[in-house]
């Protein structure tokens, strides 16, 4: 594309963001702001792709995008500068995570609940469970990569995330919408993580989808079988970042080639191959926080 501007195609491409969640940033956050080339189609001049190139790789370590989308090319920058021992540092970290590692390490189960349970009722399910539970996952991690939190403080505080988010998830079962996708979670034999699959859960639920979570490890097999038995009309797969490239790719092959077309087959997490080309029908999800805008793109439902 002429005078510098490049065509979505290129964007996705050089930023390894999907065209959807780029035109799902455009609608919700106003960023990125392309033109029109004569044809009518969006055109991207160079340095919003490079904003939307340092905005991908922070979100990669758990930041947020629409906090980020705000900030400037010069204050991303500055962002992607520390090091992963830094960012772990108390000064780095807002008071909820100072205080919720705390809590961690004084092996205080009923304050972590009690602190989660605060942030839910502060902010709502939505945001809670969109924006606060993969920011407190991705500070967790962190605190347990750099030593400063053990397996088992790591491990209570899942419990605990899931004992405050089920009894909220349960409360929407009369929500439910009769024009909402039936929709099937789960993981594959190597994935052994489940907050993933609940906070979907989570989202699916506030737009009235009926919800089935098989938990984890379930061979391929038996997730077409699954989805068969439950009538499921999307299949959702949560993959965490240590999860085996190879493994992602030939189990989502696999599992296509057992379902019909009909049945969508959605892959989130913070695995990096989600990031990469996919095999045919199955569409990765960059953002937990899009399963609203998806919807409406795979199933023609309306964000509730």
């Amino acid at each position: 594309m002429s005078n510098g501007l490049r065509s979505i195609s290129d964007v996705e491409r050089d930023t390894g963001l999907p065209r959807a969640t780029i035109r799902i940033w455009e609608r919700r956050y106003g960023f990125p702001a392309p033109g029109r080339d004569d044809r009518g189609e969006r055109c991207y001049p160079g340095d919003q792709v490079e904003k939307l190139r340092l905005v991908r790789q922070l979100v990669e370590r758990g930041e947020r995008p629409g906090r980020l989308l705000a900030l400037s090319a010069d204050e991303l920058k500055s962002l992607e500068q520390p090091a992963l021992a830094g960012a772990a540092g108390a000064g780095a970290q807002p008071r909820a995570v100072r205080q919720l590692l705390l809590l961690l390490k004084e092996h205080d189960a009923a304050g972590v609940r009690r602190e989660l349970q605060a942030r839910l009722d502060q902010r709502g399910l939505a945001a809670f469970a969109g924006e606060e539970v993969p920011s407190l996952n991705a500070a967790v991690g962190t605190a347990w990569m750099t030593g400063d939190l053990q397996v088992h403080e790591e491990h209570l505080y899942s419990d605990c995330v899931q004992d405050v988010l089920r009894p909220a998830i349960a409360h929407l079962v009369t929500a439910q919408r009769a024009e909402a996708p039936r929709v099937l979670l789960t993981t594959f034999p190597q994935e052994a993580h489940a907050l993933g699959l609940l906070i979907a859960q989570a989202l699916f639920a506030l737009q009235g989808c009926p919800t089935i979570s098989l938990g984890v490890r379930l061979p391929v097999e038996q997730i077409a079988e699954a989805a068969r038995a439950h009538a499921a009309d999307l299949v959702g797969l949560s993959f965490t970042a240590s999860t085996n490239p190879s493994h992602v790719l030939r189990g989502l092959e696999e599992l296509r080639g057992m379902l019909p077309t009909s049945v969508r087959i959605w892959a989130g997490g913070s695995a990096p191959v989600l990031r990469r080309r996919l095999p045919a029908g199955v569409r990765g999800v960059q953002d937990v926080q899009d399963v609203p805008h998806l919807l409406a793109e795979d199933f023609a439902l309306p964000p509730a």
